[in-house]
């Protein structure tokens, strides 16, 4: 791999730099040889999972008290880049977890709900997001979940779409509207078991990219959620989905990195291997300002997105960063992977060489949690004030 240049924003405490090294070495000695396999089956290794539990990868902002590493949201960012700069599929699942999954439960759960969840999501129990559906991707609160109100809690109808991490999961956030005559202001947040009866996890979707990584759909006929299973307030779900998701954005940015990353590294290496004209392909000029666009869009991507990270950490408001981060790493994602199959030519386009899967698994950079458009409608509102 290839030397990542330290900043003073990059620049790392000795604790972010334990976490960062203990991520590469995981990935690059645990899923790198399975990286192949994975792709091809559309499945997570189980025992990959349960070393991602095992290693601590699954609970790090969850505090000491409830099994989790007690670490912060930057830590969190540095590892999910590690692990995508190996598979973008392990690190998105790992980046759900953590960013919104347990970010969700840390800030908006009540005492009850910490203690019960956050020590099985910690150690074993894989979450999930249920926000999407079938009429609200971009416009999220168009859902069309309802939860209506009967003794002691709520029944839950509807079908949630494109869920990471949903065949997997035991542990299901799920957005519903519990007053449809209110709009948005009636959306409610739940945590839903996997074993409550009428949930189920129905069509996994056949991906172009992270494959790896499930992608299903949720469907919830009838299915009974107590009152005391409300995450956050009653009719402030948006306010949890929102503030969410603005955290989540900063970890695929993190994510964003991570592929541009490993595909730059693979064709730094190649093009010191291949050989035409009697040479190495990197002693043409040509080639090496290739590689000089793409190191200099790989450090400008993740100064953003360690930007934004820093100032969530801060507790400064971060919405206008976090767009900035998630748009424009997703962009340099495209180009550089773009670019390193380039580089390979020929060989760059079939699955004997890492840079096609790099290719795939950048494009949904753009899309989830929230496209390159509603990043540019962020950014342009804030600017405009």
């Amino acid at each position: 791999m290839s030397e990542i240049v330290t900043t003073p924003l990059t620049r790392l405490t000795e604790d972010e730099t334990m976490l960062k090294e203990a991520a590469a070495e995981f990935a690059a000695s645990v899923i790198a040889p399975k990286v192949h396999e994975m792709d091809e089956a559309a499945k997570l290794d189980p025992q990959i999972i349960k070393q991602f539990f095992e290693m601590g990868l699954m609970g790090i902002e969850i505090p000491e008290k409830y099994s989790g590493a007690g670490g912060t949201f930057f830590m969190s960012i540095v590892a999910i880049e590690q692990i995508s700069r190996v598979d973008a599929s392990a690190g998105v699942f790992m980046d759900v977890q953590n960013t919104l999954v347990n970010n969700a439960f840390i800030r908006y759960a009540s005492e009850a709900l910490q203690a019960k969840y956050l020590p099985l999501l910690a150690t074993e129990k894989v979450g999930a997001y249920c926000l999407s559906e079938a009429s609200s991707g971009s416009d999220a609160f168009a859902l069309k979940t309802t939860a209506k109100k009967e003794q002691g809690g709520y029944r839950l109808n509807g079908a949630k779409l494109w869920i990471t991490n949903a065949n997997e999961a035991d542990i299901f956030i799920v957005f519903a509207n519990a007053d449809p005559e209110q709009g948005y202001k009636g959306i409610t947040a739940f945590v839903v078991e996997r074993d409550m009866e009428g949930l189920s996890v129905s069509k996994k979707e056949n991906k172009l990219g992270i494959r790896a990584s499930s992608t299903c759909e949720v469907l919830l006929e009838n299915v009974f959620v107590p009152e005391e299973n409300i995450l956050g307030e009653y009719g402030k779900g948006y306010k949890v989905a929102i503030e969410t998701l603005n955290e989540g954005r900063i970890g695929i940015g993190a994510q964003m990195i991570g592929i541009a990353q490993g595909a730059f590294d693979a064709a730094t290496a190649y093009v010191k291997e291949r050989k035409q004209f009697g040479k190495a392909i990197a002693d043409f000029q040509a080639v090496q300002f290739d590689l000089a666009k793409m190191a200099t869009d790989i450090e400008t991507a993740r100064l953003l997105v360690y930007n934004a990270a820093r100032i969530k950490e801060t507790g400064q408001s971060f919405l206008k960063e976090a767009a900035m981060a998630k748009y424009y790493s997703s962009e340099v994602a495209e180009r550089v992977t773009s670019m390193a199959v380039d580089l390979y030519g020929g060989y760059g386009y079939v699955k004997e060489y890492p840079v096609e899967k790099y290719y795939r698994d950048a494009k949904i950079g753009k899309i989830y949690e929230g496209t390159s458009n509603m990043q540019l409608q962020t950014i342009a509102k804030l600017i405009l004030g």
